[in-house]
């Protein structure tokens, strides 16, 4: 590394490239980094191993969380926001750095953050038999070497001051969050704010099935979390039909109706989003079982159907005149 560099301890390196004048955190347990990182290899090209700044969001770390590289708590303990600076990392603050970086990629690939770490607990050794499904990652973890870490900071938050992402929440942090993103996202819908209610619904979502994914399928406790996922599942599936997005209510009713057949909510929506993309022998069918549940229904199911009907014949009518303007 060039001139200028500092020790931030044995093995740990830095040099800023771009100072900031902001005040340094105390970086309390709890406080949130975010920032974008380069992961550079110690050869004459200083080869890019990753950069996230080709993805969709920075990095986010919460101090005291344990992170399972604990080189970049030091590194981020040492920077200020707006700051950039270069980390020179010896091989033990790295080893770990592969299984890292897999994980980092499959979060940037829309995959479950753990995945790939549920069966990696025979230790390092053991690591070294197993492909991480990244050539280049599997040859650093062979050949495990120091590594150059580029740092922005973007921004520093104190603790209390953000909500955590779910999968950075303790199993107790999760489930107080639902009950209070399920009345943020009532709040929005209520307010015709369906695309934030919605996404309030997800996150609530998202706690949930981070929780049941440790459960085993069909167990009470997998159930009681189904449970809780399936109303507000409803919730954001009534979002997505008032925003014109009839597909994902489809295959979401769809899969409660898979566990739970004779659940009218997941009848009714189904059968509007099948009205509503033309599927008229799909949409009577929801629209009859769900009437037939609950005959309370029964003149709202009429006028859904009166509607596809009257929809259906418009749609010959205006199908006739584009035809007969094609052969005149």
């Amino acid at each position: 590394m060039a001139a200028g560099a500092v020790a931030l301890g044995e093995g740990i390196r830095k040099r800023i490239t771009t100072p900031s004048k902001a005040p340094l955190s105390e970086f309390r347990d709890g406080t949130k980094a975010t920032f974008h990182y380069r992961t550079l290899l110690c050869d004459d090209r200083r080869t890019v191993v990753d950069d996230s700044s080709e993805r969709e969001k920075p990095m986010e770390l919460i101090i005291g969380k344990k992170f399972k590289l604990p080189v970049w708590e030091i590194i981020i303990r040492s920077m200020r926001e707006g700051e950039v600076a270069e980390f020179l990392c010896d091989t033990p603050h790295v080893v770990e750095y592969p299984q890292v970086s897999r994980s980092l990629r499959q979060i940037a690939a829309g995959q479950d953050p753990r995945e790939g770490q549920r069966h990696c607990c025979g230790g390092i050794a053991q690591l070294h038999d197993h492909s991480l499904g990244y050539p280049d990652l599997d040859a650093l973890q062979k050949d495990p070497q120091p590594l150059i870490f580029v740092i922005t900071i973007v921004k520093v938050q104190e603790p209390g001051s953000y909500r955590q992402d779910a999968w950075a929440m303790s199993d107790e942090e999760k489930l107080e969050a639902v009950p209070l993103l399920h009345q943020e996202g009532n709040h929005l819908y209520k307010e015709d704010k369906t695309i934030e209610a919605a996404a309030k619904y997800y996150e609530a979502i998202a706690c949930l099935k981070s929780l049941q994914m440790k459960e085993q399928p069909g167990s009470p406790d997998w159930i009681g979390l189904d449970m809780k996922i399936t109303p507000l599942l409803l919730n954001y599936c009534q979002c997505k039909l008032l925003e014109g997005d009839y597909y994902p209510v489809l295959e979401h009713c769809s899969s409660i109706l898979n566990k739970y057949s004779d659940n009218v909510k997941a009848l009714f929506k189904r059968g509007r989003a099948h009205a509503a993309v033309w599927n008229a022998v799909e949409a009577e069918k929801d629209f009859s079982r769900a009437a037939a549940l609950d005959p309370s229904l029964a003149p709202l199911v009429a006028k859904e159907l009166k509607h596809l009907e009257e929809r259906l014949h418009e749609k010959e009518r205006e199908d006739k005149a584009r035809f007969r303007g094609i052969f005149k």
